[in-house]
């Protein structure tokens, strides 16, 4: 069970633009396959997701794809898209079951253009989006399969802040650009040295700073873009996680 509750985004807001959002917004649940918008169209609306997990996923007329973004309750899915009416390359799809604030993109844009506060916070998600797709387009170049598949577990883990992470082999291919018979050897090798344990849809980190060491120099670059982004911002939080990983922040 997932206990993230908020969004990050909305939480660094002064209380009047949070509400002024809270009240253009739909409370919605999204199920694992949920697609929150098509590739090559112009998107209805933006999520700022409360927990959960949705990825942007490019695609090639061949059929390949490989995922180039994750957004959590860290961020908003849309927000590219209050910058201009250009449709979008590529695809938003629910990884991780997710609930989130849906926002009529026409009404958000309206906000976007007559708030200061809220228009200089969502342009500072919108670089650190583009920042952090930047590096992942250059991890898939240049790092090994086994140091992605670690630094992807790891991104998944800080967002959903659970030990167990509900995702297929076929899931986790079409994630990292691979095959799925290249997940399952990868996995297994990674679960003989004790860093996790593989179950049918279930994968469970069993040793974080093994995996961390084991992960690309991505992993860690991308974490400190969006702790950068929000250290200032939002109150840290004085619960203790009861999940045996470590915050987002």
């Amino acid at each position: 069970m997932q206990r993230i509750n908020s969004n990050f985004f909305l939480d660094s807001l002064s209380l009047e633009s949070r509400r002024i959002l809270v009240d253009l917004a739909t409370t919605v649940s999204l199920p694992l396959g949920t697609v929150l918008h098509e590739a090559q169209v112009i998107p209805d609306h933006a999520f700022l997701l409360t927990s959960g997990i949705a990825s942007t996923i490019t695609k090639t007329r061949n059929g390949d794809s490989a995922e180039v973004g994750l957004i959590g309750h860290e961020g908003v899915v849309g927000s590219l898209q209050l910058l201009g009416p250009a449709p979008v390359p590529a695809e938003s799809m629910i990884q991780i079951d997710a609930t989130a604030l849906r926002i009529c993109l026409r009404e958000f844009r309206k906000i976007f253009q007559s708030s200061e506060e809220i228009r200089t916070r969502l342009l500072e998600c919108v670089q650190n989006e583009a920042f952090t797709t930047i590096q992942i387009a250059g991890c898939h170049r240049l790092h090994g399969t086994e140091e992605r598949m670690c630094r992807w577990l790891l991104m998944v883990q800080d967002r959903v802040q659970t030990d167990e992470l509900k995702l297929t082999h076929s899931f986790l291919a079409l994630m990292l650009g691979i095959r799925r018979p290249t997940v399952t050897l990868v996995a297994r090798s990674l679960q003989k040295r004790g860093l996790l344990e593989m179950r049918r849809g279930c994968f469970k980190i069993l040793d974080r700073p093994k995996m961390n060491a084991n992960a690309c120099e991505c992993y860690q670059t991308v974490r400190e873009l969006y702790a950068n982004l929000y250290k200032h911002r939002i109150a840290p939080k004085t619960e203790k996680p009861s999940f045996t990983g470590a915050t987002l922040f």
